[in-house]
């Protein structure tokens, strides 16, 4: 009888539980709590597209509208209550600079406000009336007003472009001068959300 019973004890016991991923993350163990994604959109192109000559910096080099978007799991949710800023980071993977693995910098925009819902096609350089500030990137060179530059790959192979969101607790006290390695520091510990959208380039064959 009280091997019975042992063997009922056993058979009755609940399973063990898979610990949830740190943030209750999707997919760290069953029955986590699901987390706040960003993620972005866009009509200029399909994610992984080819970008068209009107985003293009050998075409007319207008900005791409995006829409910021947060779920909750398979749901659509609201921004964190922490939510302060956005940062963008727009380069081509493709190139290696000086000999080194930094690829080349296109564009960067920071202290986007944490109430947009997204970013209008054709930003201004520069400083902008909500607050953006246009960082480093190829039209900020030589000390120049940070802009959009969009892709200019050759003809050829394409070229894989990316932009890197970055939803922030924060907002950034950094010059329009920064450079990247100091904006990225200055995010580390303040990112509460992150996705990215990917576009490909060349230039049409002449």
């Amino acid at each position: 009888m009280v091997a019975a019973s042992a063997v009922a004890a056993i058979a009755q016991a609940p399973p063990a539980q898979t610990p949830p991923a740190p943030g209750g993350a999707p997919g760290g163990g069953r029955g986590g709590p699901p987390r706040l994604v960003l993620s972005v959109t866009s009509s200029a192109w399909p994610d992984g597209g080819e970008v068209p000559m009107r985003n293009a910096g050998r075409g007319e080099n207008k900005s791409p509208a995006f829409e910021f978007h947060w779920s909750l799991g398979p749901n659509p949710g609201t921004a964190p209550d922490t939510l302060q800023t956005y940062a963008v980071i727009f380069h081509d993977i493709e190139n290696s600079t000086n000999k080194g693995t930094a690829d080349t910098l296109h564009w960067t925009a920071f202290n986007i406000p944490g109430t947009a819902k997204g970013l209008p096609e054709g930003l201004g350089p520069g400083d902008l009336p909500d607050g953006t500030r246009n960082g480093p990137g190829i039209a900020a060179r030589g000390g120049n007003p940070g802009a959009y530059f969009g892709p200019g790959a050759g003809p050829g192979p394409f070229h894989h472009y990316v932009f890197e969101f970055y939803a922030l607790d924060t907002k950034l006290d950094l010059p329009a001068n920064t450079t990247r390695d100091e904006l990225l520091k200055a995010m580390e510990g303040h990112v509460v959300g992150k996705a990215a959208y990917t576009g490909r380039f060349h230039a049409p064959p002449q």
